[in-house]
């Protein structure tokens, strides 16, 4: 199995297969864009995953997210926000557990993938949570790393899931977070200011993820 893993990578890093990396994974008619002192992104929601597109939407209509924060940042991996008791939180405190009030259905796809920039829901563990069910409001973007194909391969060998070519080829060029596939609602992708998840994704924090100094943000809907 080894040498037929490293095949397939091999032969798709040969073809150069851009498309996956380059273009939307799926089809939106709606974008939105997150301001932050440290710039502009600007998002693509998928229309194959509509619950969470039109949440979203309702919510960025409503001015929910404005002045909420980054409040979870990890490096290699995430940012995370939409926690709208980050608005007014003291220096310190704990976050990650505010939100509307209810869940969203999972929307899983196997087509969408946690390369680089994607925009996924977040939500509670397995443990108590089996159905997968979205957070209202909290979200992330990922940041990631990019794998070597020794790493992805002890990856297939460890969870016996093998990698499709869309997967090898991502997490080998532009990178991601591949553990996440299957398990979490991807909704969106960043088209403009990967940049930002970079330099939001490096600053300081504390012992629980949260930026020392808060990273706050405004979403709108674009054209």
């Amino acid at each position: 199995m080894r040498k037929i893993f490293f095949t397939l990578i091999a032969l798709f890093l040969l073809l150069g297969v851009e498309a996956q990396t380059t273009t939307p994974q799926a089809k939106g008619t709606v974008k939105v864009q997150i301001e932050t002192k440290f710039g502009i992104m600007k998002i693509l929601l998928y229309d194959v995953t509509p619950l969470h597109r039109d949440n979203f939407i309702k919510l960025v209509n409503q001015g929910y997210y404005d002045s909420t924060s980054f409040h979870r940042v990890i490096n290699t991996f995430m940012i995370q926000g939409g926690d709208p008791d980050s608005k007014n939180a003291a220096p310190g405190q704990r976050l990650g557990n505010g939100g509307p009030g209810y869940t969203i259905p999972a929307e899983l796809n196997d087509s969408l993938i946690h390369r680089k920039g994607v925009l996924a829901a977040a939500r509670e563990g397995d443990n108590v949570n089996p159905a997968k069910a979205s957070s209202g409001s909290q979200f992330y973007i990922v940041q990631g790393t990019v794998y070597n194909t020794e790493a992805l391969d002890r990856m297939v060998m460890k969870t016996g899931k093998p990698l499709t070519p869309k997967q090898l080829q991502a997490y080998t060029t532009v990178g991601g977070s591949p553990w996440l596939d299957g398990n979490y609602t991807v909704f969106g992708e960043v088209i403009e200011g990967m940049d930002v998840i970079d330099k939001i994704a490096t600053v300081k924090t504390d012992n629980v993820n949260r930026p020392l100094e808060d990273i706050r943000m405004k979403i709108s809907i674009i054209k």
